[in-house]
């Protein structure tokens, strides 16, 4: 997993060629670790090869989402828009998208979250940790995550608007 997560910055980095909207992409990927963990608890289930795979299927569903509102964030500022503002209409325009990937996720998976039958042992912790994650990540990230982007895409907007000045 640590492998896996640190390929993912570096693939980010080569996206953005910038370190801080890199990590901001990156956002997302703690709730998404929380959901996946609390559903093994609640489930009762231990953490297992299968269950690193899903949460490494976790990683890159997070990462995409932090990458579809770090680009239209950025869009919207080429465009003029204020940082308040251009992150509202990032996460009210990519709501429904990141909700419907979730959402599909989650129905697609929940039998096989909730199966006890032959070969149930491989694909539970996989599929409880992709439910899981994919319940608790996205609405985060559409709740927490722009304060958190907009602090630190704030600081750096107003300082360089000051200096343009």
């Amino acid at each position: 997993m640590p492998i896996s997560f640190i390929l993912i910055a570096g693939a980010l980095y080569s996206l953005f060629n910038n370190f801080r909207d890199s990590m901001l992409a990156l956002a997302g990927i703690p709730d998404a670790v929380v959901g996946g963990i609390l559903a093994l608890y609640v489930s009762g289930l231990n953490f297992s090869i299968s269950a690193a795979i899903g949460f490494v299927s976790l990683f890159g569903v997070s990462v995409m989402d932090g990458i579809l509102m770090i680009t239209f964030y950025n869009q919207e500022r080429s465009h003029g828009l204020a940082p308040v503002d251009a992150m509202y209409r990032a996460a009210t325009t990519r709501m429904r998208p990141l909700l419907m990937t979730a959402l599909s996720a989650c129905i697609g998976l929940l039998p096989a979250a909730i199966s006890t039958g032959i070969g149930s042992q491989v694909q539970r912790p996989l599929a409880t940790v992709i439910v899981g994650g994919m319940l608790v990540g996205p609405v985060m990230l559409l709740l927490a995550v722009p304060a958190l982007r907009l602090i630190f895409l704030g600081r750096e907007s107003n300082s360089t608007g000051e200096e343009a000045r």
